[in-house]
């Protein structure tokens, strides 16, 4: 489930962001700040970055079988969500205030989660799914029947992701257009932005850019 939380930032600001990742992305949490900092024009403001156990079990809605190698996804996503919501969420507002505004966001499987967990409370004012894995087996119709109980919602791609021969991650592109066409035709506040190179460049840089918009959006 939840192996530890970094924070970053200012533990008293009216808003407050927080991101699932994994211990892969750790290192470069730092420099996010940073970036989201500089592409936000704020300077007032927190991040709690909460790093899981197992990326694959803890990050997904529900089982399905694997994409890459010999490794499933646990469906784990809600005991993670319930962790963040009963711990991590009320230490953030015992500090900030309970009027504090709360943004989630993640890269990859973790953006999967943030838009899934959209779908399960209105905790969050806005989410950011940074190549968010959107081609999650069944994840758009749930999506569809379960509509997001927040304001406002960022989705970015790499230009390359879709360009690959595994023939679930080429569906990637047309999953993350389908979900932002939807998103907008039902009112909700959305942008799909297009970054250069494939799934691994630049997560930091992607990620900045998503909290940056959701802070400008929910201001």
């Amino acid at each position: 489930m939840i192996a530890k939380t970094l924070f970053f930032g200012e533990p008293k600001a009216q808003l407050q962001l927080v991101q699932l990742t994994g211990g892969d992305e750790e290192g470069s949490l730092s420099s996010e700040f940073g970036k989201i900092r500089e592409l936000s024009g704020r300077s007032e403001f927190g991040l709690t970055a909460v790093l899981v156990e197992d990326w694959n079990k803890d990050l997904s809605p529900w089982e399905a079988p694997p994409v890459f190698g010999s490794e499933g996804f646990g469906g784990g996503a809600q005991d993670t969500l319930d962790a963040v919501l009963e711990n991590i969420v009320p230490q953030i507002l015992m500090q900030a205030g309970k009027e504090a505004k709360l943004l989630l966001g993640g890269y990859s499987l973790a953006g999967l989660f943030a838009v899934w967990a959209a779908c399960q409370t209105d905790t969050f004012r806005g989410i950011a799914s940074a190549s968010g894995s959107l081609w999650f087996p069944g994840f758009l119709d749930f999506m569809k029947g379960h509509p997001l109980q927040t304001e406002a919602v960022y989705l970015s791609l790499g230009d390359k992701e879709e360009k690959t021969r595994n023939p679930v991650m080429r569906t990637v592109g047309d999953c993350v257009r389908e979900a932002h066409a939807y998103l907008s035709e039902n009112g909700m506040r959305t942008v799909l932005e297009w970054n250069p190179g494939n799934h691994f460049k630049e997560p930091d840089l992607r990620m900045a850019k998503g909290f940056a918009w959701l802070i400008k959006q929910t201001e």
